[in-house]
C-alpha cells in the first residue's frame, strides 16, 4: 500500500496525520479537484470549499497558485458557481462575498439566475446540472445542528421549485405564485391566468392523474 493510500484509508477509519489535516492541503485539493476536469469533483466543489473555509482553511491565492491559464478560469467560475449557490440558499459567507468581489460587477447574477431557474451551469466543456449541485451540498457540508435543519427545509423548497419549474415557465409560476399568495394581478395577468395557468392548475388538483402519475414513476 502506497504511504499515499495508507493516509486516505487511515482517514476512512477515523485517525488522521496532523499534517494532512494543514491549510495548505485543503487548498491543493480544491487546486487537484478543478485539474481534474470531473464533474462529480466540480458538482461537489462548493460544499468542499465551504468545509475548508468555515475551517479556516480556505485561501483563494494559495489555490490560484496551483493552477495555470484556463485553469484559473475555470476556479473563477467554480467560485462564481459556489457563491451563487450560497445565496440562493440564503447562506451568508463573507469569505464567499469576498473572494468573488473582483470578477466584476454583475457576473454573479447570471449563475444565480441559474439556480433560481433549474438547468445547467456551463464551465468550459462541462455541464453541471444546478439540482445535482445543490444536492451535493446540502449532503455534504458539514453543518451545525440549526443550519442542518434549516438546509432541510430548503432541500423541501428547492424540491418544490424544481417540481413548478418543471411544470410552469418562469411567467407563469410567478402568476401561479401571485395567485396562491393572494396578491393582487393586473387585468392582463387575470386573464393570462384564466386561460393557461388555471387550467394546468387544475390538471395537477386531479386526483386520478396524480395517482397515476405516482403509479407511473413506482
Amino acid at each position: 500500500m502506497k504511504h499515499e493510500d495508507l493516509i486516505k484509508g487511515s482517514a476512512k477509519l477515523g485517525f488522521q496525520l496532523p499534517e494532512a489535516k494543514k491549510a495548505g492541503d485543503a487548498n491543493r485539493t480544491l487546486a487537484e479537484a478543478i485539474l481534474s476536469r470531473d464533474p462529480r469533483f466540480w458538482a461537489a466543489f462548493p460544499a468542499m470549499v465551504a468545509n475548508a473555509a468555515e475551517e479556516g482553511e480556505f485561501n483563494p491565492e494559495a489555490v490560484v497558485a496551483y493552477l495555470q491559464g484556463h485553469e484559473r478560469d475555470s476556479f473563477r467560475a467554480l467560485m462564481l458557481t459556489s457563491a451563487a449557490l450560497y445565496r440562493h440558499l440564503n447562506l451568508r459567507f463573507r469569505w464567499a462575498k469576498e473572494a468573488v468581489a473582483g470578477f466584476g460587477r454583475g457576473t454573479l447574477t447570471g449563475y444565480l439566475d441559474r439556480f433560481q431557474k433549474g438547468g445547467e451551469i456551463r464551465i468550459g466543456e462541462e455541464s453541471l446540472s444546478t439540482e445535482e449541485i445543490s444536492d451535493c451540498f446540502l449532503a455534504s457540508f458539514r453543518k451545525s445542528e440549526q443550519r442542518l435543519k434549516k438546509a432541510e427545509t430548503v432541500r423541501e423548497q428547492l424540491g418544490l421549485e424544481y417540481a413548478l419549474a418543471r411544470i410552469f415557465p418562469p411567467a407563469q409560476k410567478q402568476l401561479f405564485m401571485k395567485k396562491l399568495r393572494g396578491e393582487a394581478m393586473t387585468k392582463t395577468e387575470r386573464e393570462y391566468f384564466s386561460r393557461v395557468v388555471r387550467k394546468k392548475a387544475q390538471a395537477l388538483a386531479n386526483e386520478d392523474l396524480h395517482r397515476m402519475a405516482i403509479k407511473a414513476l413506482e
